[in-house]
């Protein structure tokens, strides 16, 4: 609409508009029970309407719905936050607000509407906005081109109804909000008993409402004007800067890291997803997809993406194609996730493993916390609170493992989803548990055989017990990283991994084959979460010796990572490499090369 009218009232060249959103602050997205009590409103559906008062805001019409909303939510409340505007109190006084107490009393709701007349600072602001279960924008104007107060709320995740003026038409599009004709009443009554009565389209509407309005906080649309003065930098040809890089010793400098290659990966994945098997290099169609490996491909492409542009782009079409896949993976009736899938695209069983479920949980939170596509991050929001309620009865360690990864990304977004952070600390505390039951000092682990993707279980315990402030969290995973990166760093120093061929049971030998690059993957992942989590640079070194694993740092001395064509061999074998290239194996090489170009340089 704003490009609209640039274009046409003031003959503006599209190619000169750039359209960066409204700033807002970075608020987090709260239950609002958590602040209704500072207000008197304690246990009652709030609805908010803030801003500097005056007739054109509407609240007229907010006031002549109340009796309609009551009528059917006797504990409904209205609260209206903000001193009447200036120059209306120059003019008039306070006529108009005093205008809206009578009206108010006539039809017999004071009880229901609250008017705090006064400015409030951004704490007071941000708990204001807290506490409100839904948002108002009454205007009566069409040409508002910009409303602050409308993208504060929307960004923080309330629920908004509003009437058509351009802004509010432009944010609340595609379901992110209700709009209700301008100077009806009756319309915002039945707008405001709809959300009311439910609950679970109220919730959803928030949610797409904050995930939507990430792109619009601060740093990012800081990021937006200084990625356009950079650009306007850069094609004035006088104003190019020349970028000197000072060489650097071997001490200081990080090590190499191969370049990314995605032609096999690629050539690994058509419409359907990604095929799990390859025969030397070539695709093996006969035994079909899975959600694992399709997990794992969408996992890769949000890593990339915003951290590596050269990168992800080569990925869109991929990212594309394994998101449908578990979109078609899931079942509602069962609310679990298929896992095999043959090459004719007929599931081969009614529901997946636990671990495959958890695998695709993981990568849908790691879509919600990570990605900047709006359609994206929506789609998987939604899924992942569908698959969620399946956890219930799982117990898979690493099911719980993989669910705690993914949780910890989707709260980085959805910080104050309820279920979301019970389902952290349960889940957290099942594995303390299964820690503390079994673990032994000669035996510091949670089962009785150390099998594969061995690393990931004590990783979810350390980001559990960084981000939750829970220190016997954080220690019993550094403690048994620890004993798993010491058991599998063999005498000559290089990593070692716990061979698939039989696991290590306890009290016997580890099996020194099938030795899996899924192992050296999860390594190096949780030992940079270890070096997050602790700072200690000891971390740091260990991810690099599980990574040396494919670049020859092995038994075999030689390289599992084909530099040809991105591809990873599946293994080490007691007569030499398992030549084969499979999905799996790919993924996990390129998911670690993705968690190294992410260490920071020095500074």
């Amino acid at each position: 609409m704003r490009n609209q009218v640039l274009e046409t009232v003031y003959g503006v060249d599209p190619a000169q508009i750039a359209v960066i959103p409204h700033g807002i602050p970075d608020l987090p997205f709260v239950d609002p029970n958590f602040h209704k009590d500072q207000f008197g409103v304690a246990g009652r559906p709030v609805m908010l309407t803030f801003g500097l008062i005056s007739p054109g805001k509407g609240i007229e019409m907010g006031i002549e719905a109340l009796p309609l909303i009551v009528e059917r939510h006797p504990d409904f409340v209205s609260m209206v936050v903000g001193a009447t505007h200036p120059n209306l109190v120059k003019a008039e006084g306070e006529t108009y607000r005093l205008s809206l107490e009578r009206r108010a009393k006539a039809l017999g709701v004071e009880q229901n509407l609250i008017f705090l007349n006064q400015y409030v600072d951004d704490q007071q602001l941000s708990e204001v906005i807290g506490a409100a279960d839904l948002y108002l924008t009454p205007y009566l104007n069409v040409s508002q081109i910009t409303s602050g107060t409308l993208a504060y709320c929307y960004g923080s995740g309330k629920a908004v109804i509003s009437t058509p003026y351009w802004h509010a038409e432009e944010l609340l599009r595609d379901g992110h909000g209700l709009l209700v004709p301008f100077r009806d009443a009756p319309a915002i009554a039945d707008a405001v008993n709809t959300l009311l009565d439910q609950p679970t389209l109220r919730h959803a509407m928030r949610k797409q409402a904050y995930l939507a309005g990430r792109q619009m906080v601060w740093p990012q649309v800081g990021e937006a004007y200084a990625d356009l003065f950079d650009r306007l930098l850069l094609n004035t040809d006088h104003h190019r800067r020349r970028v000197v890089r000072i060489p650097a010793t071997l001490a200081v400098e990080p090590a190499q890291l191969p370049p990314w290659r995605f032609q096999h990966l690629l050539a690994m994945a058509d419409a359907t997803g990604v095929l799990q098997h390859a025969v030397h290099a070539v695709p093996d169609f006969s035994h079909g997809y899975c959600t694992d490996d399709n997990a794992r491909a969408l996992l890769l492409s949000v890593q990339l993406e915003g951290s590596d542009d050269e990168g992800f782009e080569s990925l869109r079409s991929l990212q594309t194609a394994s998101a449908a896949f578990l979109n078609y993976a899931f079942t509602p009736q069962t609310g679990r996730f298929r896992n095999f899938m043959a090459f004719d695209r007929r599931w081969l069983e009614v529901q997946g493993s636990e671990d495959s479920h958890a695998r695709a949980l993981w990568s849908l939170g790691a879509v919600v916390g990570r990605t900047h596509q709006l359609n994206l991050r929506n789609w998987a929001a939604r899924l992942f609170e569908r698959a969620l309620p399946a956890l219930e009865t799982f117990t898979s360690p690493r099911a719980w493992a993989f669910a705690v990864l993914g949780l910890h990304d989707y709260l980085r977004i959805l910080d104050g989803d309820r279920l979301a952070l019970r389902w952290r600390l349960e889940l957290a505390e099942r594995l303390l548990a299964a820690f503390n039951a079994n673990a032994s000092p000669d035996w510091p682990w949670l089962e009785n055989v150390v099998a594969y993707d061995n690393a990931r279980l004590p990783q979810a315990l350390i980001i559990s017990g960084r981000w939750l402030g829970r220190f016997d969290m954080l220690e019993t995973g550094l403690n048994a990283l620890a004993w798993l990166q010491r058991v599998q760093t063999a005498p000559a120093g290089h990593f070692r991994p716990i061979g698939s061929d039989g696991f290590w049971q306890r009290g016997a030998a580890p099996a020194l084959y099938d030795q899996q690059p899924l192992e050296a993957a999860a390594a190096v992942a949780a030992c940079l979460e270890a070096f997050h989590a602790s700072g200690d640079e000891h971390w740091l070194r260990e991810a690099q010796r599980s990574f040396d694993c494919y670049l020859g740092g092995n038994d075999l001395q030689q390289p599992l990572y084909d530099g040809t064509n991105g591809g990873c061999y599946d293994g080490l074998q007691p007569a030499g490499l398992n030549r084969n290239q499979g999905a799996e194996s790919t993924l996990a090489f390129l998911m670690a090369l993705a968690d190294m170009r992410a260490i920071p340089g020095p500074a």
